[in-house]
């Protein structure tokens, strides 16, 4: 059997699982990767590799190519996209057994959260935004403002904002909420209070201001380019850094973290503020009550340290003993 044919039985065996859209396109990246390097390595073109090709020895020199261009996290998460499919392979009685396990798999890394450095910083990279301080050729702070909002006052995936449509912001006024769907399909709900209320509707203003002949209809996706169309990854991606830049902040964002750095912001602030993990994990959808704990670890060790090196606590140690 050919492999790519099998990799198309693979995502139809999935389609009862009901992947969100982000999961599936990432899992289709991970095996294409792969594929095309596979193909170098046993000089066969992609859509003729067969099935018997997915040696052990084949495998572990297409991931040792893989690995010199790719970051630890992208080798691990293929790693598992990998060994998913040919355990399906398997299942499928296509191979003997899974060869994976003669592939090395990279030890998961620690989750170690990357709020935003600055005690003021969420403040001021919001107050910029409001006043226009992001210059292009289209200006839009309302956009601008909600999309910092809805990381830093709703913890939300950069996927999860662009899969929002008008439908996700329900309940009477007063008592709204946003319905998001999360990883995994995950469904929770985010409170809105007054002034996230504002902020949606002085964006929905904008927007039909802008394009006075688009659909606003309940399916109608919420964040939007200055197009008028849904928002895409990149243009998603980019419209937050340039938020840190024209703000001046940019120094204040952990390396590799952009729009991530808005969401563990929030949920920092809810562990300094005394939420429990069972709440942060509700708030922000995680799949793991452990996740959720370590924003509370890595808060009482950044407050103990902050206590241990406050100038105060350094005069304590320099008292003499007294007998």
């Amino acid at each position: 059997m050919l492999v790519l044919a099998a990799q198309e039985s693979f995502f139809l065996a999935r389609r009862p699982r009901k992947d969100s859209p982000h999961t599936t396109a990432a899992y289709r990246r991970d095996l294409a990767g792969v594929t095309v390097l596979l193909a170098e390595v046993t000089g066969t073109p992609p859509a003729r590799l067969e099935i018997s090709d997915l040696t052990g020895r084949n495998l572990r020199e297409a991931f040792g190519v893989f690995a010199d261009s790719h970051a630890k996290s992208s080798v691990l998460r293929a790693w598992s996209t990998w060994n998913q499919f040919l355990t399906f392979c398997v299942a499928e009685d296509l191979v003997p057994g899974n060869p994976m396990g003669a592939v090395a798999r990279p030890k998961t890394p620690p989750l170690t959260p990357k709020p935003l450095r600055g005690e003021d910083t969420p403040e001021r990279l919001l107050a910029a935004a409001a006043e226009g301080a992001r210059k292009g050729r289209d200006p839009w702070p309302e956009r601008d403002v909600l999309v910092l909002a809805l990381g830093l006052v709703a913890g939300l995936r950069s996927a999860e904002m662009r899969t929002l449509t008008l439908a996700s912001v329900v309940g009477r006024p007063g008592e709204r909420r946003l319905h998001v769907v999360g990883k995994g399909n995950r469904d929770r709900s985010v409170p809105i209070e007054s002034a996230m209320d504002r902020i949606i509707e002085q964006y929905l203003v904008s927007c039909r201001r802008r394009f006075p002949q688009a659909r606003f209809d309940r399916g109608s996706a919420l964040v939007r380019d200055r197009h008028g169309e849904p928002i895409g990854r990149g243009g998603l991606e980019y419209l937050v850094r340039s938020c840190f830049r024209w703000a001046g902040l940019h120094d204040r964002v952990p390396s590799g973290a952009n729009l991530h750095a808005l969401r563990h912001t929030f949920a920092t602030r809810l562990a300094e503020d005394g939420a429990s993990a069972s709440e942060i994990m509700a708030l922000l959808g995680h799949a793991s009550l452990a996740t959720s704990q370590n924003y509370i670890e890595a808060t009482a060790r950044e407050r103990r340290a902050a206590v241990a090196g406050s100038r105060t606590n350094l005069s304590l140690a320099r008292l003499p003993d007294r007998e």
